[in-house]
């Protein structure tokens, strides 16, 4: 029996590099002015459904929602080996909260079903919620397993999943379809895949080929649609439109959170010791640095 799966993936700021410059008075991080990666957990997610698909054959697809740039992320998910990538983007979902986010998400999942099985990362690094998924499964009426390690056995219409817990594991036996959120231990992302990158590194979403049209008034844009669906270079695109939703429940609208108060945190020691910039301080720290096990 083969099997189909959908992975939720998500472009997020990278994180490591946040500093005074990026934040705004609101307390919010300008994204403008960090570079953006492959959320860790979500990659480990889809290499852990691309190795699904190995094992039981059938079609693994990917779901982002985002601006323009998250068709980036969607191309990388090419080079990896999945069969399809969608992207969702509205100015209406802009500044959504985990509860409008899996709101959006689920609308869209409905729209692509059937499937067996939708994947994701446990959290993103720049929420660090743990909710989109399990809030994403709710939405759905689906059955959830969160924390997964490791996929046993699929049999038919059962799947059995090992799960971490503290200070050890669950196995647990579900039905399909069902949503499973994944820990960044449970695989090693495979590398991109040289002769995907040659095919698909031309492939676009809608965003970018009406973007095309704007600085070229020799293109239209059904025509361009027209000729990538025809090379398989197309990125599906889906709007607010596209989807049966309610506009009250999507970005800034439909998000309850709000960002109250931030603190700069500056972390400092109670003890230095200032060294010369000369050998013998060169010296003087490495032996410090042995001496406390830092290295050696």
């Amino acid at each position: 029996m083969s099997y189909h799966s959908i992975v939720m993936v998500k472009q997020v700021p990278d994180t490591a590099n946040i500093s005074g410059q990026v934040m705004r008075p609101d307390g919010t991080v300008n994204r403008s002015k960090l570079p953006t990666i492959f959320n860790p957990e979500d990659k480990v997610a889809l290499e852990l459904a691309l190795q699904f698909r190995d094992r039981y054959d059938g079609t693994v697809r990917v779901l982002t929602m985002g601006p323009l740039k998250a068709s980036d992320l969607l191309r990388d998910c090419l080079y990896m080996g999945v069969d399809e990538a969608i992207l969702v983007t509205d100015r209406k979902f802009a500044g959504a909260d985990t509860l409008a986010t899996s709101y959006v998400l689920s609308a869209a999942l409905r729209k692509l079903a059937p499937y067996d099985i939708i994947f994701a990362g446990r959290q993103a690094i720049d929420g660090d919620t743990a909710q989109v998924g399990p809030q994403t499964a709710q939405k759905l009426g689906l059955p959830q397993i969160t924390y997964a390690e490791a996929i046993l056995q699929a049999e038919g219409s059962t799947i059995t999943v090992k799960r971490k817990v503290d200070n050890g594991f669950e196995i647990l036996e579900a039905n399909l379809p069902l949503l499973i959120t994944v820990i960044k231990d449970a695989a090693t992302p495979r590398p991109f895949r040289a002769k995907r990158v040659m095919a698909y590194k031309n492939a676009l979403s809608l965003l970018e080929l009406e973007k095309m049209t704007e600085t070229n008034s020799l293109l239209y844009i059904d025509q361009l649609k027209e000729e990538y669906l025809a090379k398989g270079l197309f990125i599906p695109t889906l709007t607010a439109d596209d989807l049966d939703i309610d506009p009250d429940r999507c970005g800034l609208k439909g998000s309850p959170t709000k960002v109250h108060k931030i603190d700069s945190v500056v972390l400092g020691g109670s003890e230095h010791e200032t060294l010369p910039a000369t050998q013998d301080g060169m010296y003087a720290l490495i032996d410090k640095l042995m001496e406390d096990h830092i290295f050696g």
